[in-house]
């Protein structure tokens, strides 16, 4: 199943948007972008061989990780990878819960959750 571009961005723009306003107020220097695959160097990063496994990363450091002696930081960024969340639904509507759980997958990292926390609430 396949969407347009700017539907699979805004699909993903709804997704932050259920956030709860408790979580979402500490995304304001946290970037969401849209890309169609993931390139050779995110893949590097997580040491991911098959680009078509990766639906979105993580690129920063997690709020559980921060000092207060770090200063100012470049935002963080989250990137979701459309045609790889396309390949595996068959439906709008899987498409709208993939994306769902992969934004709150990436989110969740930034929040300091590890892949075992993720799973245990649903976001694998």
């Amino acid at each position: 199943m396949k969407v347009s571009t700017d539907e699979f961005e805004q699909l993903v723009r709804q997704a932050i948007a259920e956030i709860p306003d408790g979580f979402r107020s500490y995304l304001d220097n946290i970037v969401v972008d849209v890309e169609t695959m993931p390139n050779p160097t995110d893949l590097a990063e997580v040491g991911i061989d098959d680009p078509t496994e990766l639906l979105g990363l993580y690129h920063g450091t997690p709020l559980t990780e921060r000092s207060v002696e770090a200063g100012v930081q470049l935002p963080d960024r989250v990137t979701i990878y459309q045609r790889n969340i396309e390949a595996i639904c068959d439906s709008r509507r899987e498409i709208v819960e993939q994306i769902r759980t992969t934004v709150l997958h990436e989110i969740g990292h930034f929040f300091g959750m590890d892949e075992d926390d993720l799973f245990d609430v649903g976001y694998d």
